[in-house]
Parts: C-alpha cells; sequence; structure tokens
C-alpha cells in the first residue's frame, strides 16, 4: 500500500517532517486507551495498573520528555492520542491553546473535582496537586512563619537557592504572585529576590536541597512531593541525606494560602477510543485513584477531604491558594519576561 493510502504511513511522514520520532500505537483497539504522557512511567503506572483491573480496559502510554503537543499536531486528525497526562497548569493550557485537546463536561468528573482545578471550558482536569514551599535548613532557620513577599527581605541576602526562573514551576509561582500583586509590585518583589539569591539559579529541586545541606545556602524553593521522593530514595540514597538536612516550610500569600500547582489530564482532540478514554479520566478523578496517587507519589489528593500520605502530612499542614489556576496560567507570558527583564537567571551580581 502507498504513502497516500496507508494512514500510518502519512503519519509516519507527517512526524518525520516534524522531526519528530513516530511509534504507531493501536488507533482502535477495542478496550484499550492510549496515553500520551509528559508523566514518567513510572509515577502513572500504579494508578494505570488499578484502573485497568477495575474496567478490563488496557492502557498504552507513550512517554515523551518534551514535544507531546507538536507529535498530536503532526498525526492530525488520525492521532491514536486518546489521553494526555501532564504536570504543571502551563503545559495543560498549552495543550489546549495548541488545539490537541476537546471539551468534556462530565457529571462524574465535575463532581469529583473542584472548580478551581478544573479548565472553566473542561478542556484539562487536575487529578493531583503540590505545593511550591521553601526546603530549609533544620540547623540555620527558626520556625518563624515566611511569606513569599519575605523573599525580598535583605535579610535572606546571599542564603536563597532556586532553579532557573523560566522553569514551568517557578513561573507559575511567578504567575501567581502576579495574580496577587500585580506586575508592579511583583516586579520589584523580583528584583529583591534577585539580590537575595545565593548563587546563579541552576539545577532542578532536589540539587537546591543538597545545596542548603552542603551551608550553600539557608532556604530553597521546591514542590513538596520532591521531598518525600528523596526520604524514600533507595536507588539513590544520598538523597535521603539531603532530605534529612531541610523541613519544609509553607509560604503563603496575604490571602493564607500556598500557592500550589497540578498534574492533570486531557481529552485528547481526535481521541479515536473516546469513550474508554472518558473511563480512564473518571477513573483518575475518583476516590481510589487519588489514594494511590497520594501513597505513591507523595502529592496531595486534590479530592476535598481526603488525606495525603503519612510522609506527606509530616511536612506540615498545606493551606492551598484558592486562586483558580486558570487565571495564573493567564500571566504566565508576563512571568516569563518579567524574568528576562529583571535579569533573575543571571544571578545576585549582575
Amino acid at each position: 500500500m502507498s504513502a497516500g493510502n496507508n494512514p500510518f504511513a502519512r503519519l509516519a511522514a507527517a512526524a518525520l517532517a516534524a522531526g519528530i520520532a513516530y511509534v504507531p500505537l493501536a488507533a482502535q483497539a477495542e478496550g484499550v486507551v492510549n496515553i500520551y504522557s509528559y508523566r514518567q512511567p513510572d509515577l502513572i503506572k500504579p494508578v494505570l495498573d488499578a484502573f485497568t483491573a477495575e474496567t478490563g480496559i488496557k492502557t498504552e502510554v507513550l512517554f515523551l520528555d518534551k514535544g507531546l503537543e507538536d507529535r498530536i499536531l503532526a498525526e492530525g486528525t488520525n492521532s491514536p492520542a486518546d489521553v494526555i497526562l501532564t504536570v504543571d497548569i502551563a503545559r495543560l493550557t498549552n495543550a489546549k491553546a495548541k488545539g490537541v485537546t476537546q471539551a468534556l463536561d462530565d457529571a462524574t468528573v465535575n463532581a469529583n473535582l473542584p472548580a478551581e482545578y478544573r479548565d472553566p471550558e473542561g478542556h484539562w482536569f487536575g487529578l493531583t496537586k503540590r505545593g511550591r514551599v521553601l526546603y530549609a535548613s533544620k540547623e540555620r532557620v527558626g520556625d518563624e512563619p515566611i511569606a513569599y513577599a519575605d523573599l525580598a527581605d535583605p535579610k535572606w541576602k546571599g542564603k536563597i537557592c532556586m532553579r532557573s526562573g523560566q522553569h514551568d514551576y517557578n513561573l507559575a509561582l511567578f504567575s501567581a504572585a502576579i495574580a496577587h500583586w500585580g506586575a508592579e509590585k511583583t516586579e520589584e518583589w523580583m528584583k529583591g529576590l534577585k539580590a537575595n539569591l545565593a548563587r546563579k539559579p541552576d539545577g532542578g529541586d532536589r540539587p537546591q536541597a543538597k545545596a542548603v545541606m552542603a551551608g550553600e545556602c539557608d532556604i530553597a524553593l521546591g514542590n513538596t512531593y520532591y521531598v518525600g521522593l528523596m526520604m524514600t530514595n533507595e536507588k539513590n540514597p544520598e538523597e535521603k541525606e539531603w532530605a534529612n538536612a531541610i523541613k519544609v516550610v509553607f509560604p503563603t500569600f496575604e490571602n493564607g494560602g500556598t500557592h500550589v500547582n497540578i498534574s492533570g489530564a486531557a481529552l485528547a482532540k481526535n481521541a479515536p477510543n473516546r469513550d474508554d478514554g472518558v473511563k480512564l479520566i473518571q477513573f483518575l478523578s475518583s476516590h481510589k485513584a487519588q489514594q494511590i496517587y497520594a501513597e505513591q507519589v507523595f502529592e496531595y489528593p486534590v479530592e476535598p477531604g481526603l488525606e495525603p500520605s503519612a510522609v506527606v502530612k509530616g511536612f506540615g499542614t498545606l493551606k492551598a491558594d484558592t486562586l483558580p489556576l486558570a487565571d495564573i496560567a493567564k500571566n504566565r507570558k508576563a512571568a516569563s519576561e518579567m524574568v528576562d527583564r529583571v535579569g533573575l537567571d543571571d544571578g545576585p551580581s549582575s
């Protein structure tokens, strides 16, 4: 069969033209959901196994570390993608903006998930949340509360570490700050944060805990779930030492809430197995799946009233900011431009 008559050949050609590796999935296999995921496979395997055990519907996962939306666009109407799984509000809103999702108005999902963790038009759904918190030295930082605004206080000069200001996790925090404070105040605050950095922003969240342990800084920005992953890391036990050197501090905005981000799901625009894809999203929003997420990945359940794991409860109490994530996402471009304008990633001395 020629490429012109073979839909999978056309997919491969389109993907190749876009510079994307093409690995065909079963486009219309009965009882299968094809998942395109930015989430690491080992983080989602427990909940997908539970879905299959309950429904008999199998899952096929294609993991990508970049280019997920572009791949689906290249595949076009013949894309085998049914469900998109990803982290960060920006990636969820980006998938919607690029036109690779479809609206889902499902009574079960809407009842399970609070409105602030859902797209108002039904294009994405938050499944778990994580706080953007401080990793503080147990030895050098007291028990006093620290607000996000305090990160610009000169008393922290030379004592703060962070990863790049352009990383999705930090852009989401800065976007929330703009939503709370306005752009002008946020930019002045960011200048103070830059002045207080101990070094040029670098690395991921976990290495910030290592830097605190080493005395390079006293506090660092990081996500809550990384602390649980470090505390239980048998493959790299040195990370347990990093985690043991820090305590989690929940900074707040003036409303008393800590900024949270989410992992989430979206129904792909051309999902060939739409009904089973909806069943998966329903399951991921369910009590059973929320419990698995909480225990296995050290994230906070989105389900109201559901307790996090014992490890996560040990961090302290998270009072999540209730600002709708869709409102935060609107400020992403302004936040990114602000990071460049302030020169945050150039470090403290520039």
